[in-house]
């Protein structure tokens, strides 16, 4: 691994990307795809279980944020579009592969699993935009607080859209 990954500012970076695939993520399976998660399932877990699962999905997304960060500073992705790219096309090839390999041992069903592929790209693109942007700053502190405010801005919007029913909250009763 190159040695800038693992120095302070590399672990801004990685913050950086981490912090914006968690934001993006609640909003992603709390909201967009709430409703996938409320149906009958041998292939998931009861909505409890998983929720109490929630931190170690987001310790593989802390991996996926190393691994972003490496291969954008290798490749010299600077700049929101180029990290961008380089974010899809490296969530497009995890996700989609997962997604393919799960459907040939799993009862997932095909919209699950598409779902997936789809918005963990995206999700993938989205940090890959901020890691870019990060990656051409000599100052990391306003790439930082867009990116706080934008992970806190997913966390509101998610609440809404649960508090207000538009989507399954998954809370009992």
């Amino acid at each position: 691994m190159t040695a800038w990954v693992v120095s302070w500012r590399g672990g801004k970076y990685i913050l950086i990307g981490w912090l914006a695939m968690l934001g993006v993520d609640l909003f992603l399976h709390g909201g967009v795809l709430a409703g996938l998660y409320q149906r009958s399932s041998p292939f998931l877990l009861p909505p409890m279980e998983a929720f109490r699962r929630i931190p170690i999905g987001y310790a593989g997304f802390l991996v996926a944020a190393v691994f972003l960060v490496w291969i954008e500073g290798a490749i010299g992705a600077r700049g929101w579009r180029r990290g961008a790219a380089v974010g899809a096309a490296i969530g497009g090839a995890m996700w989609v592969s997962l997604g393919l390999g799960l459907y040939s041992i799993t009862t997932a069903s095909p919209e699950l699993l598409v779902s997936w592929a789809v918005g963990q790209t995206l999700e993938m693109a989205y940090a890959g935009g901020f890691v870019g942007w990060a990656l051409r700053e000599t100052s990391l502190r306003r790439v930082f607080v867009v990116d706080l405010v934008a992970c806190l801005g997913w966390v509101f919007l998610t609440f809404l859209l649960q508090s207000t029913g538009i989507v399954p909250s998954g809370v009992p009763g």
